[in-house]
């Protein structure tokens, strides 16, 4: 089927779908076609089951090394350590899908969009049919407040405007027109003749073919990309997956040297085996899966605070790295409520005030405020805007003084500013009631209004329009309180007033009016719209959101660079990025036909230059997008619109408004912003930024305790020891101990600069030299601290340190278990920080870690004192000689750290 259907008249489209314009379809012949094309719904992809989602969480390399570990220890007999190990993967894997919760939604939010029912033609009369069973051919009805069911090529076309933000970004409704036929390519917010599903019908009414159902329909193209783009896994996902790789591979290996070596000196195949599994409870960290969900959960709930939804725990991580911020205009850096902001009226040019539909505002003149009861031109321009308007203005929302219209932008914005001048369109309307019109057409790009003055009991039109136009019309003007003759000088002056507002990307209506006795009898333009009296210019613009200015500041001091993608038009989309910062000197603007121009090569090599995207489709988004990210970009893309889907789906980040924002997007995003506010998007960043430095922080403090074990376990094997620590012990410490500091190193605050840093690098390992660097210095001091206890107990308590008696071996352990326990405590301190010692940082300063440590350690002397659990962790109750030299040797891990950021401070020093 062909689809450019923009490019053919409508008898060529009747013909080649068979209707007749005059009858519509028959049922039989609309039956038949639903046969073979199908239903006008969108194809839902098939949703993955619970079991599905479980077994996606069970794919980490770390947990498949923790359920062999627990299937081992089951085997050997140790159950209690198997329950234990495999109920961190069951709380992992539950965590995992319940925050990320249910398979993407999109699809069923495109459905949802599809107009229920539709008027159509058939059998020669109108019908009410499911928007579902329409089929190509059939004649569909459309008028003002219509939602389109399917792709129409338009037929008829009475003063139709339709409202496509939601497709193309174009910000005010666009003007339709039936008979229109294009001969080359266009892009879809220049198809006047075509009217697309989802979209909506503002103003006027008509006529269209049906030329694409479900799928071929163009949000059925955006649907169908949606699907086809994969979840691809994070820089986190990606890191952490590597680690746990070379992790597993690598306890593994040391599993097997001392296995090897434990049998070739003789010892028993069972008893090597509990070792080795000993060695693999203490080098995996089994917590870390478990704490880096639960931060992330956490993450997403500080997000929520600062009104950003993140619906995909991952996505957290990744803000934290975004180099690329690709906006949508319209609604994103705008504020999508169109705005007068000039007015230009007896030969005076004035400024005004406000925020969008906010009906507060001020004039301005030569800089000196006014008001419209002082100036008599200011005033009439306002009255026109007012009468000679359809829209109405209204709060939506009493408690945050949230304003709207109902009816069309442009006209929304004349009544705002006329309220801002304390005339309200209700009294106007009552002062001078209308009584006849010439509605708006595209053709003459004017509308004309008729009321009554009942204080001089006379006829007036009101007219407004493009002002090329109705400045053709104009014989005279009213200036100063009166009426003159409109001089070529005047003429002149207003036209260079008209272009200094359009240059300035504003959308300017030119108004006028023309007074009669009595009512004329022919209401026609030819008669009526001539002779008029020349009023004044109104300039108006969709205004940058303020506070978008600064979050543009505070991401270029962050290392990021924000990009505007928009479909509008490339003059207005260029004013805004300049009002706004974005657009700096020597950046470049293309427009989508210029990328329909440009080679992948070209496009590629010049992407850094370029700031502002205007006229694009939604295919060039996603190419720019996928270009962005080619070139070494963690790209976040921003939007609100079904055209955005695409784009939010193939970026690193997909983010969504949440007020104005389609299901379509929202169920696309993987962040969706609750305000609206482009700001929030900097905010995320930085929490991104924070949540990453705290997950090194605690990947830190777990690994270095899990090699730290390692050399425990190993060392005492190699030089003939017994081990220090049984399985059960090394899993409480890995899972209790240390994941309460970990979860509090997980709600530090920030780097008071971490904003002014550049994002970090996405392909850096999370294990770096300074952190390898680190890990060392702490393991082997943890190393050194423990069989330090160790020996001492031995020789103490079992009379023997290479063969102790079996009550010795039980208290020496336990003081091994417990210097441990008390020095993973003490140097989680030191852990907050990568580099300023725990002083400066304020030792209690994180509340969290307080508490954590406290709890750590109640459950630590209620592992050793509570009788009935002794037999259990293998403990005994130890008394306070024992505590003397545990409390020594446990600081020796935090000197150490310590010492080893002073030393990376002063090389840091001297490299500057």
């Amino acid at each position: 089927m062909n689809l450019n259907w923009y490019n053919k008249s409508i008898n060529a489209v009747s013909q080649e779908l068979q209707v007749d314009v005059s009858t519509g379809l028959t049922d039989k012949e609309a039956a038949n076609r639903l046969t073979h094309h199908g239903t006008n719904e969108l194809k839902e992809k098939e949703k993955e089951s619970l079991f599905t989602k479980i077994m996606n969480q069970l794919k980490d390399f770390l947990v498949l090394i923790l359920i062999g570990a627990s299937i081992v220890s089951g085997i050997v007999g140790e159950i209690t350590d198997a329950i234990v190990i495999i109920a961190i993967v069951i709380v992992n894997s539950a965590l995992g899908v319940i925050q990320e919760g249910k398979a993407e939604q999109a699809l069923a939010a495109l459905q949802k969009m599809a107009s229920p029912n539709a008027r159509v033609y058939r059998n020669a009369s109108v019908q009410i049919i499911p928007a579902k069973d329409l089929v190509p051919g059939d004649l569909v009805l459309i008028e003002a407040g219509d939602s389109i069911p399917a792709d129409l090529r338009l037929i008829e076309s009475i003063n139709l405007k339709v409202e496509e933000a939601s497709l193309t970004g174009e910000s005010l409704p666009v003007d339709k027109d039936a008979e229109a036929v294009f001969n080359t390519d266009i892009p879809i917010g220049d198809r006047k003749n075509m009217v697309y599903m989802s979209t909506v019908t503002t103003y006027g009414r008509g006529r269209g073919i049906v030329v694409g159902t479900g799928t071929n329909t163009q949000i059925g193209k955006i649907a169908e990309a949606i699907q086809s783009y994969k979840d691809e896994t994070t820089p986190l996902q990606q890191k952490l997956n590597e680690l746990g790789k070379w992790l597993g591979i690598g306890c593994i290996l040391i599993c097997l040297l001392v296995f090897g070596i434990g049998y070739l000196r003789g010892g028993s195949l069972l008893e090597m085996f509990l070792v080795s599994v000993s060695l693999a409870v203490a080098g995996i960290p089994e917590g870390l899966t478990v704490v880096v969900t639960i931060v992330l959960a956490l993450g997403m709930k500080k997000m929520v605070q600062r009104n950003a939804i993140v619906r995909k725990l991952l996505a957290v991580e990744t803000l934290g790295c975004v180099t690329v911020i690709c906006s949508d205009k319209t609604g994103t850096l705008t504020q999508n409520e169109m705005t007068v902001v000039k007015a230009y009226a007896g030969g005076n040019i004035y400024n005004v005030t406000g925020q969008g539909y906010n009906p507060k505002g001020e004039f301005y003149l030569n800089n000196n405020k006014i008001t419209p009861e002082e100036d008599q031109n200011l005033k009439l321009l306002l009255a026109l805007g007012v009468l000679a308007n359809d829209a109405s203005l209204e709060l939506k929302d009493p408690k945050d003084n949230h304003w709207g219209i109902i009816g069309d932008p442009t006209e929304g914005a004349l009544i705002t500013v006329a309220a801002k001048g304390q005339m309200q369109k209700s009294e106007m309307n009552s002062a001078y009631n209308r009584i006849a019109e010439l509605p708006f057409d595209s053709d003459r790009k004017m509308m004309t209004t008729f009321h009554k003055d009942f204080i001089e009991n006379k006829i007036v039109s009101f007219t407004k329009g493009a002002p090329d136009i109705i400045l053709n019309k104009c014989s005279r003007c009213f200036s100063g309180g009166s009426i003159v003759e409109m001089t070529e000088a005047q003429i002149n002056q207003i036209t260079a007033v008209n272009s200094q507002f359009a240059s300035d990307a504003l959308r300017v209506l030119a108004f006028a009016y023309r007074g009669y006795d009595q009512m004329p009898k022919s209401i026609t333009s030819e008669k009526i719209e001539n002779d008029l009296i020349f009023v004044g210019l109104m300039g108006m613009i969709d205004p940058a959101r303020v506070e978008a200015l600064d979050a543009i500041r505070t991401c270029r001091k962050a290392g990021i660079r924000p990009v505007m993608i928009t479909g509008d038009y490339k003059d207005t989309a260029v004013a805004i990025a300049k009002e706004l910062g974005l657009m700096q000197e020597g950046d470049r603007v293309l427009t989508g036909a210029d990328l329909d121009n440009t080679s992948d090569e070209d496009l590629f090599n010049g992407i850094e230059n370029i700031s502002v995207y205007a006229r694009v489709s939604p295919e060039h988004k996603v190419r720019i997008v996928e270009t962005l990210r080619r070139k070494g970009h963690i790209a976040a893309m921003t939007g609100d619109g079904v055209n955005d889907a695409m784009a939010l789906k193939r970026a690193d980040i997909g983010v969504s408004m949440g007020i104005t924002g389609t299901d379509v997007a929202k169920g696309t995003a993987d962040i969706i912003l609750m305000d609206d506010n482009f700001a929030t998007i900097v905010a995320a960043v930085e929490e991104g930024r924070v949540i990453y430095s705290n997950i090194r922080k605690f990947v830190f403090f777990l690994l270095s305790c899990n090699i730290g074990e390692i050399l425990i376990i190993f060392l005492s094997i190699l030089f003939n020891l017994p081990v220090p620590l049984v399985p059960i012990q090394l899993l409480w410490v890995n899972l209790v101990t240390d994941s309460f500091p970990a979860l509090a190193l997980g709600t530090e605050k920030g780097e008071p600069d971490i904003m002014n840093q550049k994002p970090r690098n996405a392909k850096e390992p999370i294990l770096n030299k300074v952190m390898i660097t680190g890990i060392m210095v702490q393991s082997i001091a943890l190393f050194a601290a423990v069989i330090t206890a160790y020996i001492w107990a031995l020789d103490k308590y079992a009379g023997s340190i290479f063969e102790p008696n079996e009550e010795g071996l039980l208290i020496a352990r336990t003081v091994a278990f417990t210097t441990l326990i008390l020095a993973e405590l003490i140097r989680a301190y030191s852990s907050r920080s990568e580099r300023f010692s725990v002083i400066k940082l304020g030792i209690f300063s994180n509340k969290s870690m307080v508490t954590a440590t406290f709890i750590s350690l109640l459950l630590l002397l209620i592992v050793i004192y509570v009788p009935f659990l002794e037999p259990i962790f293998k403990t005994y109750a130890l008394q306070l000689i024992d505590w003397a030299v545990i409390i020594v040797l446990c600081l020796v891990p935090l000197l150490a750290g310590e010492v080893n950021k002073l030393i990376l401070s002063i090389r840091a020093s001297k490299a500057q």
